[in-house]
């Protein structure tokens, strides 16, 4: 075997572990979903066995990411996200990533409706691109106009959309397990 298909190979064991660890599944519980048991997946993710097509396939139903995310595969063919928009609730929502249970970005548009406080695990961050966002959160209000931004824990009663009686356009990220969103940016010149 050459020697960069088995690097490719030797990492699978510890994206795997990653992955797991990430989704705070323990071996039991990942073998309960999969239906491979606990001393494969440990030796799986130890790398003492090797992965095959037949043990790859159900680990990436399980945790719900393509094949090419768990064996670290080199991107091949167009990398463009094709965007399929769905309306749902009063507002459009179009997803701008592909992976399932990482931080998720859509862009929305929301439309006038009743505000409804709710609470769910994650974290939530909505920067306003066009229009102007109204943003309850508990007891507190806050009126966004585009270029600013907000970020909240769900688990605090919450409800966001237009501030006015037309639409507001967002980009909204969304981490299911407290995922908080890093901003790296430096100084602005002068």
């Amino acid at each position: 075997m050459d020697p960069d298909t088995e690097q490719v190979i030797d990492a699978i064991g510890p994206r795997l572990r990653t992955l797991r660890r990430d989704r705070g599944l323990t071996l039991e519980a990942l073998a309960d979903a999969t239906g491979i048991s606990v001393s494969t997946l440990s030796r799986l993710e130890s790398g003492k066995r090797r992965p095959t097509l037949e043990l790859l396939l159900p680990l990436a139903r399980a945790h719900r990411v393509a094949l090419d995310q768990l064996v670290g595969a080199p991107a091949t063919g167009d990398p463009r996200v094709h965007l399929e928009p769905v309306g749902k609730h009063g507002t459009v929502i179009v997803p701008l990533t592909r992976y399932p249970g990482r931080i998720q970005v859509f862009k929305q548009v929301l439309t006038p409706r009743e505000p409804r406080l709710v609470t769910h695990e994650g974290y939530e961050w909505c920067y306003v691109l066009a229009g102007r966002l109204r943003l309850l959160l508990g007891d507190e209000e806050h009126v966004l106009s585009p270029g600013e931004v907000a970020e909240f824990d769900t688990a605090r009663p919450h409800w966001f959309g237009p501030a006015d009686g037309g639409a507001v356009e967002i980009l909204h990220l969304f981490g299911p397990r407290g995922d908080q969103a890093v901003v790296r940016a430096g100084p602005q010149a002068p």
